[in-house]
C-alpha cells in the first residue's frame, strides 16, 4: 500500500523548464529526461507514471553526486556559515561579489545564489520520489523504499536549512499552488517516509562501499535509512520547539545499537577512512569525485601536475584548529607518518623537508595516470611551511617561502576577510591527493557520526556519555575526557566530522551557532534568526503559501 499521507501519489508533469516551475512552484531547476517518464502535453489528463523506474531513480541518485560534491551550495550552507571554514578574498581571486564572505559573516540575503540552488536541488529530489511513489507507477517494493528515503532525505534537508518544505498535492490542478510543511507536521512526515524506507531498503554491511556507483554503500540501505532516522530524531526538537523528547533519543540509541549489529564500527587509522578502500565506517558514500574537498584550500603551486593547480580558497579559524591538542604553532610528522607536536591523529601534519626518493613523501602515482598524486601535501591542518616531493620548500607565486599562517590579514595587517595574501589561513584536507587525485568516492554517512549521536542522546535523556565518547578519542590518539560535558561532545562531533556537511547542524542543535567567531560580523552575533536561511525571494512570488522567515 503506497504512503498517501501527505501527498497524494499521483503526478502531473509537462514538459519545460519555466512549465516545471510553474507546476512544483518552487523547484526552477527541475529536468525529467523523456526517456524516464510519459511527457504529456499540458492540455492532456496529466501525469502517467515512471516508464522505468529503475532508470529514475538512478538519476535521481545520480544528482546527488553534483549536490555533495560541489564546493559550493549545501556543503557552503553547512561549513562555510560556521568556524570551522571561510573563504577570504585573496586580491581578486574568491571576491566573487562577496557570495563566500557574505556566508561566514552571517550577512547573506533571500537573492544569495547558493540559498536558491540548494532550495532547488533538494525540492527536486523529494519531489522525484513522489513521482516513484506514484500509484500510476508500476514500481516494485525495493523501488518504493528507495524513492522514500530520497523523499525523506529531499524534505530533511528543506527543513533543516529553510524549516518550511513546500509539498505538491499531486492530484491538484496544475496551478494550484503547494502547499506548505513545516515543525511536527514535516518531521511526521519525514519520519513516516524512512520507517517505509527502512522496511524494503537492502541490509548492506561494511565493506561495501569500495570501488563505483555499483558498489552496494554507494545507494541507500537500511543502515542509511536508520542513520538519517537518527540524525532527523536527534534534531527534532529544533524543528518542533522545546527540549529532546526522551522517547526520541531512546530511539535514536536503539536506531545506532541496530546499524552496529549490521557489523559497522570505530576504524584505526583516521585519514585512511578517505580513501576508496574497504572500511568499516563508510555507510553510505556518494560516487563523486573529491577533487573539491583536496583543491579549493591548496595553493597554486602545490599541485603543478593537476590542471588548473589548487584553487587557493577554503581556510579554517585558528580558534577551530587550536580544538585540537597539540603545540598550536607546529603541526609536523615524521617521514613514517608520525605526529611529532604532541598533536592527535585527527589534527594530522605536515610532511618534513628533506626526505629521500621512495621515502613517506615521496611521488606515489596509486592511480596509475603516469602523474605523482600530490604525496607531499599532508593531512589534516596545514599549517606554516609546505614542502615538494623532494623535501624541497614550497614557494608562492612571488617566490616567497609557501607558509600557511594562523591569521587572515589584509596589507595593512588588520585582520580582515578582503585584500588577503596568498598564504593566509590554516588548510584543511582529508581526501588525499596521494590516492588519486579525483577518487569519486565521497562520504556523507559514517559510523563516527552514528557512535557520537548514540553519545549525544544518553547525555540528553540523563546518561553519561564519557565512556563512548573517550572509546573514539583514544581510538583517535587523544587524552580521554574525566567526565564529558555538553560543551566537549559539540567540540568532540567538530574534531571527528570536520568538513563533512555537519557543522552547522551542530552548532544549531548545541546553541552555538548565533556566537561570536572570528570574522564574524557583529551585528549577527545573538541572532537566532540565523538558524535558518531566508526563503529564495523568487519562491515567495511562485508560492504565496510560502512565509518568509524572521528577520529577513
Amino acid at each position: 500500500m503506497k504512503n498517501k499521507t501527505i501527498f497524494k501519489t499521483s503526478a502531473r508533469l509537462v514538459s519545460g523548464s519555466l512549465i516545471l516551475a510553474t507546476i512544483f512552484m518552487s523547484c526552477t531547476d527541475l529536468e525529467i529526461e523523456g526517456t524516464d517518464s510519459i511527457i504529456i502535453d499540458s492540455n492532456e489528463a496529466g501525469f502517467q507514471g515512471i516508464s522505468d523506474p529503475d532508470s529514475f531513480l538512478d538519476n535521481s541518485y545520480n544528482s546527488l553526486n553534483g549536490y555533495i560534491g560541489n564546493q559550493a551550495d549545501l556543503y557552503a550552507l553547512a561549513e562555510v556559515t560556521t568556524d570551522e571554514a571561510l573563504v577570504p578574498t585573496r586580491g581578486s581571486d574568491w571576491g566573487d561579489n562577496g557570495i563566500w564572505r557574505q556566508l561566514h559573516q552571517h550577512e547573506w540575503t533571500a537573492e544569495h545564489l547558493f540559498l536558491l540552488n540548494v532550495w532547488n536541488q533538494w525540492n527536486t529530489l523529494h519531489f522525484q520520489g513522489a513521482q516513484v511513489l506514484s500509484e500510476l507507477t508500476n514500481s516494485t517494493p525495493q523501488q518504493e523504499a528507495d524513492a522514500y528515503f530520497l523523499r525523506a532525505l529531499g524534505m530533511w534537508v528543506i527543513l533543516d536549512n529553510f524549516g518550511q518544505v513546500p509539498v505538491r498535492d499531486t492530484d491538484a490542478p496544475i496551478f494550484e499552488d503547494p502547499t506548505v510543511l513545516s515543525g511536527q507536521e514535516a518531521v511526521d512526515q519525514i519520519v513516516s517516509d524512512l520507517n517505509l524506507a527502512i522496511s524494503n531498503l537492502p541490509t548492506t554491511g561494511p565493506g561495501a562501499g569500495v570501488g563505483t556507483s555499483a558498489s552496494p554503500n554507494a545507494r541507500a540501505s537500511k543502515a542509511a535509512g536508520r542513520y538519517l532516522l537518527a540524525k532527523v530524531l536527534l534534531n527534532k526538537h529544533i524543528y518542533v520547539g522545546g527540549e529532546p523528547n526522551g522517547a526520541d533519543m531512546a530511539e535514536v540509541i536503539s536506531l545506532v545499537d541496530q546499524i552496529t549489529s549490521e557489523g559497522y564500527a570505530l576504524e584505526e587509522g583516521y585519514f585512511d577512512i578517505f580513501r576508496n578502500t574497504m572500511d568499516r565506517e563508510t555507510i553510505w558514500f556518494i560516487p563523486t569525485p573529491v577533487g573539491n574537498r583536496i583543491w579549493n584550500g591548496l595553493h597554486y603551486n602545490m599541485a603543478p601536475d593537476q590542471v588548473g593547480g589548487g584553487w587557493n580558497g577554503f581556510s579554517t579559524l585558528a580558534e577551530f584548529y587550536d580544538m585540537f591538542e597539540g603545540d598550536p604553532n607546529f603541526n609536523r610528522g615524521t617521514a613514517e607518518g608520525v605526529p611529532i607536536d604532541g598533536q592527535e591523529e585527527r589534527r594530522g601534519f605536515v610532511p618534513p623537508s628533506g626526505l629521500p626518493a621512495g621515502s613517506f613523501d615521496g611521488s606515489i602515482d596509486e592511480n596509475d595516470d603516469g602523474i605523482a598524486d600530490g604525496s607531499s601535501v599532508g593531512f589534516g591542518f596545514l599549517i606554516n611551511q609546505q614542502y615538494d616531493y623532494d623535501g624541497a620548500p614550497r614557494e608562492d607565486r612571488g617566490g616567497n617561502p609557501l607558509t600557511f599562517k594562523r591569521e587572515f590579514t589584509d596589507g595593512s595587517g588588520n585582520i580582515s576577510l578582503i585584500n588577503n595574501s596568498e598564504t593566509t589561513g590554516i588548510r584543511t584536507i582529508k581526501y588525499n591527493p596521494r590516492y588519486g587525485a579525483q577518487t569519486e568516492h565521497e562520504i556523507f554517512f559514517r559510523y563516527s557520526d552514528a557512535h557520537l549521536m548514540k553519545a549525544e542522546a544518553m547525555m540528553r535523556s540523563g546518561g553519561n556519555p564519557s565512556a563512548m565518547v573517550n572509546e573514539l578519542r583514544v581510538l583517535r590518539k587523544a587524552e580521554p575526557f574525566a567526565n564529558v560535558t555538553e560543551s566537549d561532545l559539540l567540540e568532540e562531533r567538530g574534531r571527528e566530522l570536520y568538513m563533512e556537511f555537519w557543522r552547522r547542524n551542530d552548532m544549531i542543535r548545541f546553541g552555538e551557532y548565533t556566537r561570536d567567531w572570528s570574522l564574524k560580523s557583529p551585528a549577527a552575533v545573538g541572532d537566532i534568526n540565523k538558524n535558518l536561511f531566508p526563503i529564495p525571494a523568487n519562491q515567495l512570488i511562485l508560492n504565496p503559501n510560502l512565509t518568509q522567515n524572521p528577520g529577513y
